[in-house]
């Protein structure tokens, strides 16, 4: 399975049924489950530890060192699930020591061309990422998030979960659970509601949300006296629950 023309260090460990393609080259300190699938001309670096049934198209470059000048050759790392598709030239870093020191990616993650992953991001589920999507480092993304093509998200913020962008979006603060956000700097464009009905919430959910979302963005309250009316809207709904907990938690501010 691992073709004649592709470079693998002995100290990496491939498990039965990993296929490499042709010219692809796999460090040392790198460790990937059964299933994966590597595209020719993948380059993959450790400590790097992938897991089962991904598939990397060619170009994609895994598991680098962070761009980030205070890394100084620490032996930080790369974590990634299972059934993700990486496609072409995607670039994903390893973590820095100013952080947790681990980059991670979790599963059934859809991940076009041209994404940029960057040290520490904290990347979680069932994600989808357009084209030349781009995430400086330390940045988190919540299970279901949707990045339109070119979004760029600044350092340490924060995408909570079911959240959606618009092509060429420019994030630069905190985007609360299923929000969406269009522009450069981000706006607030109402919920993601069509989202919301694939993933199987009640009619009694998005409505209650979409009462929320009025709270919090057409009442003309300060934010902290939105999360206050909401603190008293919260009991029987756990999706409003969530959204409350994000917003009690969030310390960059948040896209208003």
């Amino acid at each position: 399975m691992i073709d004649a023309s592709a470079v693998v260090d002995p100290g990496a460990k491939l498990a039965d049924g990993v296929a490499v393609g042709p010219y692809s080259i796999i460090g040392a300190n790198v460790v990937i489950d059964s299933g994966t699938q590597i595209g020719p001309h993948v380059v993959i670096k450790g400590p790097t530890q992938i897991g089962k049934d991904n598939t990397i198209y060619q170009f994609a470059s895994i598991g680098d060192a962070p761009q980030d000048k205070k890394y100084n050759g620490e032996p930080t790392r790369l974590e990634i699930g299972d059934r993700n598709t990486i496609r072409e030239f995607v670039t994903i870093n390893r973590g820095t020591v100013q952080d947790e020191g681990v980059t991670r990616l979790g599963d059934d993650n859809w991940i076009m061309a041209y994404v940029h992953i960057a040290h520490d991001c904290q990347i979680g589920n069932q994600i989808i990422f357009a084209n030349n999507a781009s995430l400086a480092g330390h940045v988190s993304i919540g299970d279901h998030v949707i990045l339109g093509g070119f979004t760029l998200v600044h350092q340490f913020c924060t995408l909570g979960a079911h959240s959606l962008t618009a092509f060429g979006s420019g994030i630069s603060m905190d985007v609360p659970p299923y929000v969406t956000v269009a522009g450069s700097p981000a706006k607030p464009h109402g919920l993601n509601m069509e989202g919301l009905r694939r993933r199987g919430f009640s009619p009694e959910a998005r409505k209650t949300l979409k009462q929320a979302y009025r709270t919090l963005y057409r009442e003309n309250l300060s934010l902290q006296d939105a999360i206050s009316r909401l603190q008293e809207q919260v009991d029987g709904c756990a999706e409003l629950g969530m959204l409350v907990s994000f917003l009690e938690n969030q310390t960059r501010g948040i896209v208003r």
